[in-house]
């Protein structure tokens, strides 16, 4: 049988995002029981063979929704028929900050990460749908370039082998390989913002552009991101300060990205810091008029003190 080119791809690119890693150092799959992971755990039981690398499957039960624990045990069972080991764990996401989404994802982080240990990597099954969905997501935000050049192969532990295949591809390879997916309910649910822009927003713009739209945006993030990579290279040659002077010094685009590494320095929550509390700690250095300060992620606040920026617990209103 002659092999489909989207599992070769795969194969081929599962292999690059490893080139770094040792071949005896643990590699986890995040395998949720979709279409997408089980086309990964697939590609990647060929490369453990071929490659003698030491890979298990992660699956992750978060107990959201009624029946979970049986469609992890479906989704494990799936893979230990390829030939790899899967583990189920189940994670409680009750009681975390944020909404249900973050929370579960926070989560499922978590527990990924210990699974790999301090030097595996985790495999992630994320599309180029996935990455098209992200950089509109961003647009629709008004993110900066670093959102806009959407998830990257290699980030830190993270590997993204799939973000040159279509979800077509990944049901296609089940089907080759026998898999049933699970269609999670929550693909389907309005409610969530990721949801529309998959069903209604990206078809509107094939037809608005005549097909290509989710390449294109993927594209887009790929030609941003070298930019980006050098932007943060730069950024990271520069010390962190607390100098208004020194900031003012920097051009904007390495101001803000030194004025980002210090505030995560000083304690506030990376997730939830954005573009408009970027912009206000620009304003600190460059058009201070008195203010008094700027309120952060995680309870903290930055005010300009003479020629300093001090990050402090946030008042707490009488």
């Amino acid at each position: 049988m002659r092999l489909d080119a989207a599992e070769s791809a795969g194969r081929r690119a599962l292999r690059e995002v490893l080139t770094d890693h040792p071949v005896g150092a643990p590699v986890v799959l995040g395998v949720s029981g979709g279409a997408d992971s089980l086309a990964l755990a697939a590609v990647a039981a060929f490369v453990a063979r071929g490659d003698g690398r030491p890979v298990r499957a992660v699956v992750v039960d978060h107990g959201l929704q009624e029946g979970s624990a049986a469609v992890a045990v479906r989704a494990a069972e799936q893979v230990r028929r390829l030939g790899l080991r899967a583990d189920v764990v189940t994670v409680a996401v009750a009681g975390r900050p944020g909404g249900p989404e973050a929370a579960a994802r926070e989560a499922r982080r978590e527990a990924l990460l210990a699974a790999a240990g301090p030097d595996g990597v985790v495999v992630l099954a994320h599309t180029l749908d996935d990455q098209a969905e992200t950089v509109l997501l961003g647009l629709g935000r008004g993110s900066g370039a670093r959102s806009l050049a959407g998830m990257r192969p290699v980030d830190g532990p993270w590997r993204r082998p799939l973000l040159s295949l279509r979800r077509s591809d990944t049901e296609r390879i089940c089907v080759l390989h026998d898999l049933a997916w699970w269609e999670d309910p929550h693909n389907l649910d309005p409610r969530f913002r990721r949801v529309r822009v998959r069903r209604e927003l990206l078809p509107l713009l094939d037809d608005v552009l005549g097909g290509g739209a989710a390449e294109a945006l993927a594209r887009t993030a790929s030609l941003l991101r070298p930019d980006v990579d050098l932007l943060d290279q730069l950024a990271d040659e520069v010390a962190p300060s607390d100098d208004v002077r020194t900031l003012a010094a920097l051009p904007p685009a390495l101001r803000s990205r030194v004025l980002r590494r210090f505030v995560l320095g000083a304690g506030v929550t990376a997730g939830e810091l954005g573009a408009g509390h970027l912009a206000e700690l620009d304003r600190l250095v460059t058009h201070w008029h008195g203010q008094v300060r700027v309120e952060l992620p995680g309870g903290l606040s930055c005010s300009r003190e003479g020629e300093r920026l001090v990050v402090s617990p946030t008042p707490v209103a009488p």
